[in-house]
Formats: C-alpha cells, structure tokens, sequence
C-alpha cells in the first residue's frame, strides 16, 4: 500500500466523521444544547484537514493534464502547459507538506487554545530576568500570529525579572504551534549584575498546557477549597486593599492554583477554576501519551517538560534547538519570529510519522 492510499484511508475515516458532525448541527435546536460550540470547532478542524486535501487533488490533477499536453501534438497547447507547471509544481509540494501536517496530527488538542507557564529555574536573579525575556519573545510572536494574550497569575523578582508567570493565549491554532516550546530553556550570557564579565548559563521552564473545558474536567464543589485573600505585589494600590485575590485547592490531587491579576474576585476565580481544569487535563492528557510512549519517541524528542530543549547564546548571537540540532538567529528569535524553528520541528515530526508508516 503506497503513501497516498494510506492517507485516503485517512481521509475516508475523516469525511464520514464531517458529514456526522454536519448532520447532528443541523438538527433543530441543537445550537441551544451543551457541546454545540465543541462540536463546531471540531467540524472547522477537520475542514482544515480536507481542505488541503481536496486542492490537492485538483493541484496533481492539473499537473497530470499539462505534462500530457506536454508530450501532445499541440505545440500552442504544450507551451501554454510547459509555463503553468512551475507555479502548480510549487503548489503540489507546499500543500504536500500541509496536508500530510494535517492528515498525519495525532494530537486531539492541537486547536484549543493554550495556557503557557513560565518559571525561572536555577541561575537566581539572572533566571528570573530570562523569564521575563522568554515572556516578551511569546508576547512578540503572539502579536504577529493575531492572537489575545490574557494573564492569569504572575509574581515578579526584585530586579524586574519573573519567579513565575502564567497566560492564556487564544487565537487560531494556538496550542498546535506553542506545545513546542514545553521543556527546559537555558540562557547562556553575561549578567547585568556580573563585574567580571563572565558568561553566566541560567535557566527556566515552560510549560504549554490545552486549554480545558467544562465538559473535559469536571470540578465537584464538595472537591474545592476556595479562599479569598488580598492580593501580593507592589503597595500603594487597591491590589492590597481588598481580597481579590483567589486561592483554590483541589482535595483529590492536593493541587493548588491561585489568581490575582484582576481586581474582580469573581473573575479570579474564572482564571483560577480554568487553570486548575487546565492543569488536571494535562495530568490525563499525560497518561494518555504515555499509553503511545514508543510512538511519541521520535527525533523531535518526548516533549517532557524536564528535558531541555533549547540553548540561547547571547555571545554567539545563536539558538540552538536541541531536539533537531539545529542553529537559528538569536535576534530574530527573540523578536518572536519562531516560524522557521516550529517548521523544522514540524519537518522532523512529519518525516518520523512517515517512517513510522
């Protein structure tokens, strides 16, 4: 069985879940019942995935008729041909990519939107100043991707660095993009605080969860304690001067989320309750991976949130990507122009996939 017989499969399987999904939104009232909006978002993820496919198919058709009219009779019609193949050439070989991105997704998550933690990890002050450049490069790539950046919690360090900090990003294909950057960040440069200019290496984590919802993560009130306290930071505001702040622990893991970010104490606790849904699907979203751990083995590595997978060098002007070893632009990284490092990611994934075929 060839490559695109295997992906027809794929497809066929695909096309009867869309016309499914077609037929019960369809039905009357059903927009007025729980999981309406999950299920439109389910139908658009899979027109991203025929979508391709489909032009594809009409691209390979295209291209079969010109090379035919190539070797015709025709010299007007052969010369006519001979100029679209070049431009419909470029288009078979980008919507390749893309539609065997699509087609070979095995993440049912890849179209939520994400919650994103950052903390700085050893290296002290220095480390809590890269978590704070790391937050900037995500903000920086956010905005040229159009997406809304919500903060959920944060706490900052003496220096205007970032113990820890915690976001929500919703857009198009948030997660599918950001769960790359799970793992460990390392930073190797001098510190503004070292005299004898020596290159100092420090580090923080990231972590990219899906966001989760309702009908995910149940939350039983009888398994939540929920406590409002005054918020931390900076005095001389109304953040100290009221309990806005929410603090809630769920009973059954002894998880511990907290939000203080806005003044309301009612909408802290919306960010609090979704972090902690958030954080409860990644625990079930982990037992789930390791059922496919052999799969998942792959030379973009297993995504654990210990393993390092990136070195950025200030004396070199150099990022480094250790899950595929290869080198990018410092600068332009840290500018948020992620696209070339997620698309070799994206490259080395597609072609384990492929193999694993």
């Amino acid at each position: 069985m060839d490559l695109v017989e295997l992906l027809g499969r794929r497809v066929a399987v695909l096309t009867e879940r869309k016309s499914a999904l077609e037929d019960e939104l369809a039905q009357p009232g059903r927009a007025s019942k729980p999981g309406y909006g999950m299920l439109l978002k389910e139908l658009g993820s899979l027109q991203k995935v025929l979508g391709p496919w489909a032009r594809w198919g009409e691209v390979r058709r295209s291209l079969q008729e010109a090379r035919e009219l190539i070797a015709g009779a025709d010299a007007e019609m052969a010369a006519l041909a001979a100029e679209e193949i070049p431009a419909l050439e470029r288009e078979d070989a980008a919507l390749s990519k893309e539609m065997m991105d699509r087609l070979l997704e095995d993440d049912p998550d890849s179209n939520r939107p994400a919650i994103v933690e950052i903390r700085a990890g050893t290296g002290g002050e220095e480390a809590a100043l890269f978590a704070a450049d790391l937050l900037r490069l995500y903000q920086r790539f956010a905005a040229l991707r159009g997406w809304k950046m919500e903060v959920m919690d944060t706490s900052a360090s003496d220096m205007g660095g970032l113990k820890e900090i915690v976001f929500k990003l919703s857009g198009e294909e948030v997660f599918r993009n950001m769960r790359w950057e799970s793992g460990g960040h390392r930073v190797q440069r001098v510190p503004a605080t070292e005299t004898q200019g020596r290159i100092h290496t420090s580090a923080a984590t990231v972590a990219v969860m899906p966001e989760a919802e309702e009908v995910d993560i149940e939350l039983r009130p009888e398994d939540l304690e929920i406590t409002a306290m005054r918020s931390g930071g900076p005095g001389g505001q109304s953040v100290n001067k009221t309990e806005s702040a929410v603090r809630v622990v769920h009973k059954p893991t002894g998880m511990m989320v907290k939000c203080q970010e806005d003044k309301s104490q009612l909408r802290n606790r919306d960010k609090a309750l979704a972090l902690l849904r958030a954080r409860l699907y990644e625990v079930e979203r982990q037992k789930r991976e390791a059922a496919r751990q052999d799969l998942r083995r792959t030379q973009v590595g297993s995504g654990d949130r210990s393993e390092r997978i990136r070195t950025y060098n200030w004396p070199q002007n150099r990022v480094t990507d250790h899950r595929i070893n290869e080198n990018y632009s410092l600068q332009k990284v840290m500018e948020g122009h992620l696209e070339e490092v997620l698309e070799a990611l994206l490259a080395a994934d597609r072609e384990a996939k492929l193999a694993a075929l």
